[in-house]
């Protein structure tokens, strides 16, 4: 074993690579114009947002202030469904909430603001609906709302005046007959003819911000450059964007071309800053609304849903399979199958098949197709029961063109290569341990630069290959580990050598499809009191697979966890299953580093289904039963797919 760890080649290609990426600022620019993106609403609404226009947007008392004097405006009655159109964080939501409002519902574009929205709601114990959309395209029936509001200057960001018709025509829509609309906006002709070309501000005592604004070339809108410095780390953001300016003219008459009626301009409204330096576009607003005069929209007479069609695939319990202790299915494992088809029965909506026989499966689903509607994939053992094997199903499946549920081939394969994972995570900024890769053969091995260490097969999942022998201390350890797993589970395949982890060991999970139709499900810890001493706190094979090893009475409880812990852990999360493209429902694992922050261990794509696994136990403490956890990936496939 060589003790050469490459530490300064590997420093020198960290700073290098950090040197690299670092942001470099665009310098002096001759036209601001010219550097606007068509979407750049997609990319600004983050964290460096609620710093720089945190003085009015993060401003409590500006929040209770709005939204006295918006209520004073349009007569709100606790009865009222209330949608705030392009939200932000949900401050004006929650506010509303707070004063008693029931039916308040949000919709904003950026993940991000939706997701701090639901997490400060939550932590204020303040029910709002909160969902990410696009307010072209707004995801509720017609005639569904009495007031919609668009406040805080969230209106004109669209390069095409049409998209801003599209808005409006929208919320025209979902609303009711005699609903009313407010927009907050800010005033286009003061703007025109007061912006500051140049200006800069302190943000808190190491982030200052300086912007540069001109009028677009047409004088229709004004482009803003914003250049956020670290007193420490120099530029982080320098990002450039548009805004139409609309006079109370010109938004009046928009209003009244969708289709409004009594449009009133009620006059301005200036924000008391606390930082008293550059408002921007928020200086000064003008505040408008407009009142919908339509019929009730023909609610169109739907047929009986008809009953759809859906085979369920499962491992085949004939063959063998070199995760499971004896190398087949045993009596728990029927168990567990005829504990779903138990629940499955109960469903009147579906007309359910089995297949579990890999020998003839291709034959069987071309006999099928085009007389099911999709096929339920429950077969996480892999085709003909080889975990390498799991993203077969689905490829089979595209090629057959079936629809099915859970995540495709493609993702399957990524998420079955825990360091090509890891990669991925990295490139998103999201934490992940330290590692040495192993490839097999290897015969002179750099000892990680840490200890205590995990020993993982790279490839794989079920906990193959993981016992109390993987927590390693010493070089010696890893020696025998990785003996271990060569010679005792037969792995021939690379090897991870991880950094161990001492605290929280947590999952979480996520149901549906993004961008809107997805639950988060509560983070579960394992609670390791019921291990003797002197045991490592792991998870592993013994855990799931051995009932006479004292990992066996593991139990799964609700983690208790800061909410800035949770926030990270959900946010990531969400990051993972859209870049790794999972579909319906997955899992992901993460734990504690000894100062309390988390990072990612895997991802499961295709996470257990059974009565009692993660997926079902984190639903249970949601007070989602399983029968509901079934119909929830079933419901979340068939949106998707297209066939509800």
């Amino acid at each position: 074993m060589s003790t050469q760890t490459g530490s300064k080649g590997n420093k020198k290609r960290t700073n290098e690579s950090k040197e690299k990426n670092k942001l470099r600022s665009f310098g002096p620019v001759g036209n601001l114009e010219e550097h606007v993106k068509k979407d750049w609403w997609k990319r600004i609404f983050n964290a460096y947002y609620l710093k720089t226009d945190g003085d009015v947007v993060e401003d409590q008392n500006i929040t209770e202030f709005e939204v006295n004097y918006f209520s004073k405006i349009m007569d709100f009655q606790p009865e009222h469904q209330i949608l705030d159109l392009c939200c932000g964080q949900g401050r004006h939501s929650i506010e509303l909430a707070n004063k008693g409002f029931k039916n308040i519902y949000g919709l904003d574009r950026s993940r991000y603001l939706i997701h701090k929205a639901r997490s400060n709601s939550k932590k204020r114990g303040l029910l709002c609906k909160f969902r990410e959309g696009d307010a072209r395209k707004q995801p509720y029936n017609s005639d569904t709302f009495d007031i919609i509001l668009i406040l805080g200057n969230s209106f004109g960001y669209f390069e095409s005046i049409n998209d801003d018709i599209q808005v409006l025509r929208e919320a025209f829509r979902v609303l009711k007959p005699l609903g009313k609309i407010l927009i907050d906006i800010t005033d286009g002709e003061y703007v025109r003819n007061n912006f500051q070309t140049r200006s800069w501000e302190w943000i808190d005592k190491d982030l200052f911000v300086c912007r540069e604004r001109s009028l677009s070339l047409d004088e229709e809108k004004l482009i803003s450059r914003e250049v956020i410095t670290h007193v420490n780390k120099g530029v982080l953001v320098d990002q450039f964007y548009a805004e139409r300016l609309y006079s109370q003219e010109g938004i009046s008459e928009l209003l009244k071309k969708v289709g409004f009626n009594d449009v009133i301009v009620h006059g301005s409204i200036t924000p008391e800053s606390q930082r008293d330096q550059d408002l921007g576009m928020m200086e000064k607003r003008i505040i408008v609304s407009g009142v919908v005069e339509k019929e009730w929209t023909q609610i169109k007479t739907k047929e009986k849903t008809t009953e759809r069609n859906i085979a369920v695939i499962f491992g085949d319990p004939k063959k063998p399979d070199i995760l499971k202790p004896l190398h087949k299915f045993d009596n728990d494992d029927i168990f567990t199958i005829n504990q779903l088809k138990a629940v499955l029965k109960e469903f009147d909506e579906y007309k359910i098949s089995y297949l579990d026989n890999h020998t003839t499966i291709i034959q069987d689903l071309q006999n099928l197709k085009g007389k099911i509607d999709f096929v339920f994939n429950l077969c996480d053992e892999g085709y003909y029961n080889e975990a390498r094997k799991e993203l077969h199903i689905p490829a089979l499946l595209e090629i057959l063109q079936i629809p099915y549920t859970g995540s495709g081939p493609q993702c399957l394969a990524f998420c079955y290569d825990k360091s090509l994972v890891r990669g991925i995570a990295k490139e998103l900024e999201i934490p992940v341990p330290e590692a040495v890769f192993i490839k097999p053969g290897e015969k002179i091995i750099d000892l990680p630069l840490y200890f205590p260490a995990i020993v993982k097969p790279n490839f794989g999942d079920s906990s193959f290959g993981i016992t109390q022998k993987s927590v390693v201390e010493d070089g010696e350890e890893l020696l025998s580990a990785i003996t271990d797993i060569r010679e005792k589970f037969g792995y021939d395949k690379p090897i991870l050598v991880e950094q161990f982890l001492p605290d929280k060991d947590l999952t979480v999970g996520i149901i549906g499809n993004l961008p809107d139709n997805y639950i988060i499900l509560p983070i579960i810890e394992e609670d390791y009191s019921s291990l003797p001493p002197g045991l490592p706190k792991i998870c592993g094979y013994e855990a799931k697979w051995l009932k006479d090893s004292p990992y066996w009475n593991i139990k799964s409880i609700p983690a208790t966890l800061p909410q800035n812990t949770i926030e990270i852990i959900e946010s990531c999360s969400l990051k993972l299953f859209e870049r790794l493209e999972c579909q319906d429902y997955a899992r992901f694992d993460w734990r504690l580093d000894a100062k309390g922050n988390p990072k990612l261990l895997e991802v499961n794509p295709n996470p257990g289904w059974c009565w009692d696994g993660h997926l079902a136990k984190m639903c249970n403490f949601a007070n989602i039963t399983y029968k509901e956890m079934l119909n929830k990936i079933l419901e979340a496939a068939a949106r998707r797919i297209g066939t509800t």
